[in-house]
């Protein structure tokens, strides 16, 4: 079990409201979203902060996880603690209908982190084929380290005939039938994570496999022993890890590995003079396109009065071409309306996932376009264009042509673009990171880490994820618990909106470092860049280091770490914090950071307190299998505090453990 130093922390949440201020429609805290917010409720436009506001209070039985709609005899609701109206229709207690719940949840986002990967690795496929033109390999040296780490032999081999035994390998993990590990996965993880999955019987064979055994676990009249459900959602939530590494690995592989990047976050980043185009959702092959034709059509926005186009960015889409192309951050999930109501948006083009369908509603209201792109993700009366890796740079540029002539109709009177934006560096992804290490330690350089959290210099690491929950003011969670984390010595890396929030707020810059990190941290990023003069950004408070799909570089830094310190993850102090989940991807992610031995603190409640068993075992029996447990959280004071605690016990730990060690002249101890 968990301990904290504090104890009135304990594995129960605060008494902090679950819900705040639930009648306000003023649900953000984002400087620009809320000067745009203010002309849309002056001209009575809906946007999601009225909708949350109308939605609430909302419904009890599911917000604990005890209303169960698996079946269509029900839904049933456990009325009780005792008695008839403990159980469902069929019987199912208040356990086994919460935990099927929650993994179901796990389910949904597997499927949507794979679904992302399963697409760039189709992108691949083509690329060796021969269909795919428009795209190239861009990071060879990529290549070949992912293929050595595959088992897959490189020595004199082109690098496309390498690509195709990597593509190969990444279809077998969607579909293997053989009970054998899922390559992506066990090519990446401890020995010491090996074995405890393989000892628990969680270690996933195929994606796809994981996903449908664990829906079939699931349905009416099947499994109803809560943690025998728990550990199949384990399972897949470790094969949504598996799919983040292919999607991770091979991005990189076809659209080059990240670097440090200077660009500009926040509304204001729309261009009143320029035709805008937001691409918005979480794939980058297609976005990667539209930049690269936005590029190529300069001269046709300036023929029709423009300065050329703006590619901005929305959510994780805009993350990706944030890290490689340096494109600005306009905004991220929740007030992605925001960017249609400044009235300069020209089009939105879509792919996949947090999309809201509101967003044509509103686009209906301007002159703005809405496109979406994918086979799977339509909307009522937005246009759509089937994008293809075959016809790439053509498909791509007639969405280009799309918002060109859409911006010939832009109306000037509703013109009103937020003042609100910041410079930010980004492109942190673990090679850079190891990069920048190395100009101090060049033969081990995760030791210039690792050294400062035994020296006391950092406290820890913390990745920052997840998405924005309307439960509280929009980013309040994630800009909060970053403050408490950093001002206490924390060297944080963010993905996905958290790293949006971070950025939007000015909080992603080298001018942050001075006004917000604590002693140690900052002396410990002076010192960095003192290293790296070639590094014309600067360092930034905190380092992005992608998408939502990109987690899997957070979890490679927790390895990395591990196996610097000769130990395994559970013992690293390295935490994880999702202080505004939402998705089923967040339930997916966190599971799997549990599972990886990470202390996981989620700042909006999931649907688990309906039954104490399956609350104990997230909490706290997570703990005694796996090493990580969730800390369930609402107030992101409380949160981060938690998170010091859990950090602090393990250096604790760590240094007495190696002191004993070299002091005995034995190897570190491993059993504790």
């Amino acid at each position: 079990m968990p301990r904290y130093r504090d104890l009135t922390h304990t594995a129960r949440p605060s008494d902090a409201p679950r819900v705040v201020d639930p009648k306000n429609p003023i649900r953000t805290t984002d400087p620009g979203a809320l000067q745009v917010l203010k002309m849309a409720q002056d001209s009575k436009i809906e946007t999601v902060f009225d909708r949350s506001v109308a939605q609430n209070p909302q419904c009890a039985f599911g917000y604990k996880g005890i209303c169960c709609r698996i079946c269509i005899a029900g839904p049933c609701r456990v009325k009780t603690e005792e008695g008839v109206g403990s159980r469902g229709l069929c019987g199912a207690s208040a356990y086994t209908i919460v935990s099927r719940n929650v993994v179901r949840l796990i389910a949904g986002g597997t499927a949507s982190h794979s679904e992302h990967a399963r697409h760039v690795l189709h992108t691949a496929h083509a690329l060796v084929e021969g269909h795919a033109q428009d795209y190239e390999i861009k990071s060879p040296a990529k290549l070949q380290k992912l293929a050595q780490d595959l088992g897959i032999d490189t020595l004199n081999r082109e690098d496309k005939e390498i690509l195709k035994d990597v593509v190969e390998v990444g279809y077998a993990d969607f579909g293997r039938y053989q009970d054998r590990p899922l390559a992506f996965l066990d090519a990446f993880i401890t020995e010491g994570r090996r074995k405890k999955f393989q000892h628990t019987n969680i270690m996933p064979t195929a994606i796809d496999r994981s996903v449908t055994e664990l829906i079939a676990q699931t349905a009416m009249g099947v499994d109803s022993d809560p943690v025998n459900i728990i550990f199949g959602g384990l399972k897949a939530a470790l094969a949504d890890l598996g799919g983040e590494y292919i999607g991770t690995t091979l991005s990189d592989v076809l659209f080059g590995i990240p670097v440090p990047i200077v660009s500009e976050a926040n509304l204001g980043v729309i261009n009143p003079k320029m035709v805008n185009i937001a691409v918005h959702g979480h794939n980058p092959v297609l976005s990667e396109m539209v930049v690269a034709a936005a590029r190529a059509m300069k001269e046709d926005a300036i023929k029709v009065g423009a300065e050329g186009v703006n590619i901005v960015g929305i959510c994780c889409t805009g993350n990706e071409l944030l890290m490689r192309e340096g494109v600005y951050l306009a905004t991220s999930s929740a007030s992605q309306e925001m960017a249609i109501l400044t009235g300069a948006l020209d089009a939105m083009v879509v792919d996949i996932q947090c999309i809201y369908p509101a967003v044509q509603t509103l686009a209906e209201c301007y002159h703005t376009k809405v496109v979406t792109t994918e086979a799977i993700m339509k909307i009522p009366n937005a246009q759509h264009i089937a994008f293809n890796t075959s016809s790439a740079m053509n498909d791509a540029k007639k969405l280009i042509s799309i918002a060109i002539e859409a911006y010939k109709k832009r109306d000037p009177k509703k013109v009103n673009i937020p003042n609100e934006r910041h410079k930010l560096v980004a492109g942190f992804s673990l090679e850079a990171i190891k990069d920048i290490l190395s100009k101090i330690n060049p033969d081990r350089p995760i030791s210039v880490l690792t050294d400062a959290i035994l020296s006391g210099q950092l406290k820890g690491v913390v990745l920052m994820a997840g998405c924005n929950n309307l439960r509280r003011a929009q980013d309040e969670g994630h800009i909060t618990v970053l403050k408490e984390l950093v001002k206490n010595d924390v060297f944080v890396i963010a993905t996905g909106c958290s790293a949006g929030a971070i950025a939007k707020f000015g909080l992603m810059s080298p001018e942050a470092v001075d006004t917000y990190a604590g002693e140690g941290l900052k002396s410990f990023l002076k010192t960095l860049e003192a290293a790296n003069p070639q590094l014309s950004t600067g360092l930034p408070l905190v380092f992005h280091v992608g998408s939502c799909v990109d987690n899997s570089r957070g979890m490679d830094l927790a390895m990395a770490m591990a196996n610097e310190l000769g130990v395994d993850v559970p013992k690293v102090p390295f935490a994880a914090s999702a202080p505004e989940a939402m998705h089923e991807k967040a339930v997916a992610i966190g599971s799997w950071a549990v599972t990886m031995g990470l202390p996981t603190h989620v700042g909006a409640m999931p649907p688990v307190e309906g039954s104490d068993l399956v609350y104990g075992v997230t909490t706290q029996i997570a703990h005694d299998v796996f090493g990580g447990n969730f800390i369930l959280e609402v107030d992101p004071v409380i949160g981060a505090q938690k998170l010091l605690n859990a950090l602090e016990y393990r250096t604790w730990k760590l240094n007495i453990h190696k002191k004993a060690a070299e002091k005995n002249n034995t190897p570190l101890a491993q059993g504790w």
